[in-house]
């Protein structure tokens, strides 16, 4: 695994089977994270901490998942100049829509990159992080760009078992 490289953080343990898609990405694509619980609510001196000393950790990119008012990647980006990438969490009945507001809307000057929510946000997230990264290095951009050739052969493999698929209906 390389050196840490992303800081991933959720507001909760119970997001952590989101989270963990992104962090899968992580690892396939060997780009070295760490993962942490930090709350911007229950927890604000700990956030502020962490995001202030990241840059200087050696970390690139920060990705937070939260739900509900999801205050952690605005609380993030208010004390670090990384990027940071927010991840929209379903945390109560109004489906994420209320996390993928609050994380949306940052006012100027405090830039948040939003992705989906939920798992493919989470997914994107690292995905996005990856190629952040893959800028300043041409080994890891070799790494994502034959991850996303993989992706490419992967859809293009589906035709044939659409038409098998498609043979065997009769249609």
């Amino acid at each position: 695994m390389s050196a840490v490289a992303v800081g991933v953080l959720m507001g909760s343990i119970s997001d952590y089977e989101v989270m963990a898609a992104g962090v899968r990405v992580l690892r396939d694509l060997d780009v070295g994270y760490e993962v942490k619980v930090m709350s911007a609510h229950r927890s604000p001196a700990a956030v502020a901490a962490y995001a202030s000393g990241a840059h200087e950790q050696g970390l690139r990119v920060l990705i937070a998942g939260a739900g509900g008012a999801a205050h952690l990647a605005g609380t993030l980006a208010a004390h670090t100049r990384l990027p940071v990438i927010g991840v929209p969490l379903v945390a109560s009945s109004l489906a994420g829509l209320d996390a993928l507001l609050a994380t949306v809307q940052m006012p100027g000057g405090v830039p948040v990159a939003t992705v989906g929510v939920g798992k493919s946000g989470a997914v994107n997230a690292a995905h996005l992080a990856a190629r952040i990264i893959a800028l300043g290095s041409e080994s890891l951009a070799a790494t994502v760009n034959a991850n996303r050739a993989g992706q490419t052969d992967k859809v293009g493999s589906m035709q044939g078992e659409l038409e098998a698929k498609m043979a065997a209906d009769g249609l």
